[in-house]
C-alpha cells in the first residue's frame, strides 16, 4: 500500500508564527490591547492592570512558543530532521495560537 506524504515549506510555519508573534507582540507592547479591551467607560488604570495580569498568563505561552520556533530554525539536528523540525514549527505555532486565544479571551473579560 503506498503511503501519501504531504511536502510542506518549511516557510509558511515560520511566516505563520513571525505573523503570530508580531499580533501577540503588538497586542502586548505596542499597545493594541489596551485600545481594543480597555477603550470602555471603565476607568483606564484598573482596565490596564487587569489586562496586564491577562499578558503575563499569556506569556506562559509566548515564551514557550518563541522557544520553540527558534529552536526549530537554530538547532542543527532539527534542521537535519524534517520531522523534528515539523515538531518543532509545530508546536511554536500551537503555542503561539493558544497564547493569542488567552489574549483575547482574558481581554474580553479584563475590559
Amino acid at each position: 500500500m503506498a503511503r501519501l506524504r504531504l511536502v510542506l515549506s518549511p516557510m509558511i510555519p515560520t511566516v505563520a508564527s513571525f505573523l503570530l508573534a508580531a499580533l501577540w507582540g503588538m497586542s502586548v507592547f505596542a499597545g493594541w490591547g489596551l485600545e481594543a479591551f480597555c477603550a470602555g467607560g471603565e476607568s483606564p488604570a484598573a482596565c490596564s492592570r487587569r489586562l496586564g495580569a491577562v499578558c503575563a498568563v499569556s506569556g506562559v505561552f509566548a515564551v514557550p512558543a518563541a522557544c520553540a520556533t527558534l529552536a526549530a530554525w537554530l538547532v542543527p539536528a532539527s534542521r537535519q530532521d524534517p520531522r523534528t523540525f515539523g515538531r518543532l514549527m509545530g508546536t511554536g505555532v500551537a503555542a503561539w495560537i493558544v497564547a493569542g486565544a488567552v489574549l483575547f479571551l482574558g481581554g474580553l473579560l479584563a475590559g
